[in-house]
């Protein structure tokens, strides 16, 4: 079976919702962890109330929605491109995390860490112009 190369405007807004839906399971794991940080686990009680604090948490019943409609978002777009073109171009969250860790979380960014995020996105552009010359020389 043959996948679509073409990468159209509805392949383009699913790829977004990857990335925002990503990000906010990321988030939301995030948050629902924050009250368990300070516990330490020494016994199986204390895991046991480690585990307690984020099962309680409404973000990770909604970080676990956020997957399994990311899962079906996911499949839909890998039925119409390829993997190696879908990925790339679905790693926009690696810019969104922090900047919603920054304004959410409060977390510092570092310039080192910035630098590399401009570099994954410089290859992001690298693999969208190369999927674009592909289109033009491959025959249909």
């Amino acid at each position: 079976m043959r996948v679509s190369k073409k990468i159209t405007l509805k392949i383009v807004l699913f790829l977004i919702c990857t990335d925002v839906l990503e990000t906010l399971t990321h988030f939301c794991f995030k948050k629902s962890a924050i009250p368990s940080r300070s516990l330490e686990i020494h016994t199986f009680g204390d895991a046991l109330t480690f585990i307690q604090g984020p099962i309680a948490s409404p973000y990770l019943w909604l970080g676990f929605l956020s997957v399994i409609t990311l899962f079906i978002i996911w499949t839909t777009i890998l039925s119409k491109i390829d993997l190696s073109v879908a990925v790339p171009i679905a790693s926009f969250s690696y810019i969104l995390v922090p900047i919603v860790s920054i304004i959410f979380l409060h977390e510092k960014i570092s310039a080192l860490r910035w630098a590399g995020i401009f570099f994954i996105l410089l290859g992001v552009i690298f693999v969208s112009l190369s999927t674009r010359e592909n289109e033009h020389t491959t025959p249909s």
